[in-house]
């Protein structure tokens, strides 16, 4: 059924070379609460990442703010530039942050989706709200971002969809009551209504595997980074809106 609707919605549906952040596919009254540090219920992630980013670890070791001294200042516009290369690896935030953890602090991983991964990944990207997102594509970048591409464009799964047909086929169309956005990655982690929770982007490309029927990658693994580095060079030059409300 859900092949059908999408193929029907194909049918009549133009693709806009456009594109646009998912908040503006929101109601007015959510883009409000978005941009309320009073409203947006994903604050108090952020709130509890400042709060990590300055404690010592338990079992010891340096603080975040240790290293990283002002950073509203210091981390303004890091989040923009994930993911990257470090030292030849594709990383994202998340990834950045679990190797500081590891090779600095002494500290064994949180975990993707962990409570202090997220919130530590809110905190450090909220820093840089406002500011345009601004991946590198190119040179050592490019392979990556190619196989991000090829991803996008890949039919996948028993329905036999890739998700170009939604993110650029089916752009403001509404499916099972929710429209159909272009796939920016500029707010996550973000909080999501049906999870009543932050989560991670990956958490999200995993959901969109299920929809589909196809493989659901490991969080954090090679397909769904380079599927986020795509993302992110197609949203270059959107503002990150970290933490962003979704439906």
């Amino acid at each position: 059924m859900l092949r059908l609707a999408v193929l029907l919605l194909l049918a009549a549906a133009p693709a806009s070379a456009e594109i646009v952040s998912g908040s503006s596919f929101l109601s007015p009254e959510m883009r409000r609460q978005q941009e309320d540090e009073t409203r947006n219920p994903g604050f108090f992630w952020v709130e509890q990442g400042q709060e990590l980013f300055s404690r010592r670890p338990e079992a010891g070791g340096e603080a975040c703010i240790g290293c990283h001294a002002a950073p509203q200042r210091s981390l303004r516009g890091a989040a923009a530039t994930y993911p990257k290369l470090v030292s030849e690896r594709l990383m994202n935030l998340e990834g950045r942050i679990e190797q500081c953890r590891v090779e600095r602090q002494k500290q064994p991983a949180f975990g993707y989706e962990s409570p202090e991964l997220l919130a530590l990944t809110a905190y450090i990207a909220s820093l840089s709200r406002g500011l345009p997102m601004d991946v590198a594509i190119d040179g050592p970048a490019r392979p990556f971002y190619e196989a991000g591409r090829a991803f996008f464009e890949r039919r996948q799964g028993q329905l036999n969809l890739s998700c170009r047909h939604c993110h650029d086929g089916l752009v403001g169309q509404k499916l099972r009551g929710d429209t159909i956005s272009r796939g920016a990655s500029t707010g996550y982690p973000a909080y999501r209504l049906e999870w009543n929770s932050v989560g991670s982007l990956h958490r999200r490309l995993r959901a969109c595997s299920l929809g589909v029927r196809a493989t659901q990658f490991e969080a954090g693994g090679p397909e769904y980074l380079a599927l986020e580095l795509y993302l992110a060079g197609r949203a270059r030059g959107l503002p990150v809106e970290t933490p962003a409300m979704r439906r």
